[in-house]
């Protein structure tokens, strides 16, 4: 695997498909363990956890729904602290079982913001599923259900995670390089 290079930053490898597959593989089958006999619906946090819950939703048994969610918080390579949330969630969420799926947990607060408002529609449970989560950055009392990997507060981009709208497309993922351990 190579260095790979956006808007002048340089990325090494950092998790590869391979592993990221294993893992999605088995976090599918904590959420059929879970879920038996529910019909839970998936809310996918756009565009950085399409590749995630795409994968994750193909692993689910049984009867289940994916929908769409979009929201933003970030420009270039930091949190900029504020939600906006650019397209809504439509299907009735009231007595469901909602997985929310997300790329990244950071700080948290973009999480503990949608859980939130998600609250509010009366569903039965809310779980999150998060492909990465830094606890080290943590600033809420949000704490994902199931966890893809857990990583330190570094800057990665690959697997639908973005570097201003760039590299989403990437297969693995990929760690600036001089962060890396």
């Amino acid at each position: 695997m190579k260095e790979v290079t956006y808007n002048g930053l340089t990325f090494e490898p950092y998790i590869l498909r391979e592993e990221i597959d294993k893992r999605v593989k088995e976090l599918g089958c904590e959420i059929n363990r879970d879920c038996k006999g529910k019909r839970p619906l998936f809310v996918c946090v756009l565009t950085g956890a399409f590749p995630f819950a795409s994968d994750l939703f193909r692993e689910i048994e049984g009867d289940a729904e994916i929908a769409f969610i979009r929201l933003k918080s970030y420009e270039g390579t930091a949190s900029t602290g504020t939600i906006r949330q650019v397209m809504g969630l439509s299907e009735e969420i009231e007595g469901r079982t909602v997985i929310v799926v997300e790329d990244i947990v950071d700080t948290g607060v973009t999480i503990k913001n949608l859980v939130d408002q998600l609250r509010e529609k009366n569903p039965s449970e809310i779980k999150v599923a998060t492909l990465l989560f830094k606890p080290e950055s943590l600033r809420t009392d949000v704490h994902p259900d199931y966890v893809g990997f857990s990583i330190p507060p570094k800057f990665i981009i690959g697997f639908g995670l973005d570097l201003n709208g760039l590299a989403r497309n990437l297969n693995d993922i990929y760690v600036l390089k001089e962060q890396a351990d």
